[in-house]
């Protein structure tokens, strides 16, 4: 569930979108609204998707990774500033595992476990240690532990394989659980 879409891959490997499409978000060309679920494109072989403000990301079940919709702050990853209105590739890897979208940021693993960010970085909430956004896939540190990730507006979440629960980006009234009001660029070890 997006900003003011949503996104749904049934059993068979369809994907749906529903809602507003003002930049494109929904993946079915052009820009008009949907009251109900739209099929996008054709293919039988997604696997996950992932609704942001204005953009949408999913993984198709050979491990490659599209996105589409606004793309103002790089939030697609596919190295350029211009938005689609259906899905491109992101790259050219397949070892993808996991997506999470935020209000113009983005975040996924690979299967190695590695984390990667590209979008909007006002907050930090790229985690990278710059305020700078990226318009392609940028690694976070060496890590290859993580497990699990989310996107909340213009921070983000992460657990790592032993459990531990990190956060970084906007700070405001002390969502980030990390005892402190800043912002954070990097991520910062909630607990245990």
């Amino acid at each position: 569930i997006g900003g003011e879409h949503s996104l749904g891959v049934k059993t068979g490997g369809t994907l749906w979108a529903w809602g507003g499409n003002w930049v494109g978000q929904l993946g079915i060309g052009g820009h008009s609204n949907s009251l109900s679920p739209v099929q996008v494109g054709t293919g039988l072989d997604w696997a996950m998707a992932a609704a942001g403000e204005g953009h949408s990301v999913a993984l198709k079940t050979d491990g490659t990774l599209w996105a589409w919709g606004a793309n103002n702050h790089g939030q697609l990853g596919i190295g350029t500033w211009d938005g689609s209105n259906t899905p491109v590739q992101v790259g050219f890897d397949s070892n993808w595992r996991t997506v999470a979208a935020g209000n113009g940021h983005t975040v996924a693993l690979k299967n190695d476990g590695t984390l990667w960010v590209w979008g909007e970085n006002t907050f930090g909430q790229l985690g990278n240690g710059t305020w700078n956004a990226f318009n392609i896939p940028v690694k976070i540190g060496t890590d290859t532990d993580w497990d699990l990730i989310a996107c909340a507006g213009i921070k983000t979440y992460a657990i790592k394989s032993d459990g531990s629960l990190w956060s970084w980006g906007c700070n405001e009234d002390g969502l980030l659980g990390i005892g402190i009001w800043n912002y954070e660029p990097v991520p910062v070890q909630v607990f245990p």
